[in-house]
């Protein structure tokens, strides 16, 4: 075999063992092309009870409450007695770790490192941990024994079409309002009827018993609270509501009679609550202890 003759067989013989390496690395890669990666864990789902329906668990199926102090996205449970009896929730979430009949776009997160917490339509996340033996010890799932505390405290439902927020009321003036919508020089938090994300309802002093008398012009000010479902917190009395037909058609909530409404200055955030110091007429928030509206 001359030189020549040697050069090709030993090319040949290197291209064989490329070949044979490519077949290989073939091989192995459609192999792992069968490989199914792990489900996510499900982080935050719902739970379903006889008592308040369809509510939400962490991925071990403990309750989670919001806070009606809470009037923006912010915490405000920093107290370390507050902090012991309610902790925060986190779980880092995306679509795919959200259970059936929960939307993404629903959840926010707030704070920074230890102090990170989930919201959900604008509330922060908490669990009960009541005190048994002078220790708190965080509810099991299935327990809801937070439901109603102080009455600021209630189960995170994703269904409310009434929220309530316990806030200090502010009018457009900048002034300090009381429940009674009395200017005030101190701090006097009102506990008031909001929508699901937290905008703040409004009555017409104007009105009368189930029937709306802002129309035309009014109504751009004062939009219709529009809505044909009733779920509230264990706090009101779901007897309290009823669905009306705005002048327009719209399906309007009341609450004892008063048809509600927002303001349009409020701007549809959480916590603002400029109406109040609207003066002819007045416009109120809307209390539990709001007497019925008085008949045509």
């Amino acid at each position: 075999m001359n030189y020549f003759q040697q050069a090709i067989f030993r090319r040949t013989g290197i291209l064989h063992i490329i070949a044979s390496l490519l077949m290989i690395t073939i091989c192995s890669c459609s192999s792992d092309d069968s490989y199914t990666p792990p489900t996510p864990e499900t982080q935050v789902k719902l739970a379903a009870s006889t008592t308040y329906g369809d509510y939400l668990v962490d991925k071990d199926g403990r309750t989670l409450y919001f806070f009606a102090n809470d009037s923006a996205t912010v915490n405000t449970c920093f107290s370390a007695g507050c902090k012991a009896l309610w902790p925060v929730f986190f779980a880092g979430i995306n679509a795919q770790t959200i259970g059936n009949g929960l939307n993404i776009n629903d959840f926010d997160t707030i704070g920074t490192g230890a102090s990170m917490q989930l919201a959900y339509k604008g509330r922060p996340l908490y669990y009960y941990a009541p005190l048994s033996n002078g220790t708190n010890v965080p509810e099991t799932a299935g327990q809801i024994g937070g439901e109603g505390v102080g009455n600021n405290w209630f189960v995170a439902k994703p269904d409310y079409t009434i929220t309530l927020t316990n806030a200090q009321l502010v009018g457009q003036d900048g002034n300090k309002y009381d429940s009674t919508l009395v200017v005030i020089t101190g701090n006097s938090k009102t506990r008031y009827l909001t929508d699901a994300r937290g905008i703040t309802l409004y009555a017409f002093t104007n009105d009368k018993l189930n029937t709306s008398n802002c129309v035309e012009g009014c109504a751009a000010i004062w939009p219709v609270y529009e809505t044909e479902k009733i779920v509230v917190p264990s706090y009101l009395e779901k007897s309290s509501f009823s669905v009306i037909t705005y002048p327009s058609g719209k399906k309007q909530l009341t609450y004892n009679g008063w048809p509600l409404y927002y303001y349009a200055s409020d701007n549809m955030t959480m916590g603002l609550n400029k109406g109040v110091s609207v003066n002819h007429p007045k416009w109120p928030v809307v209390v539990r202890s709001r007497a019925a509206a008085p008949a045509p």
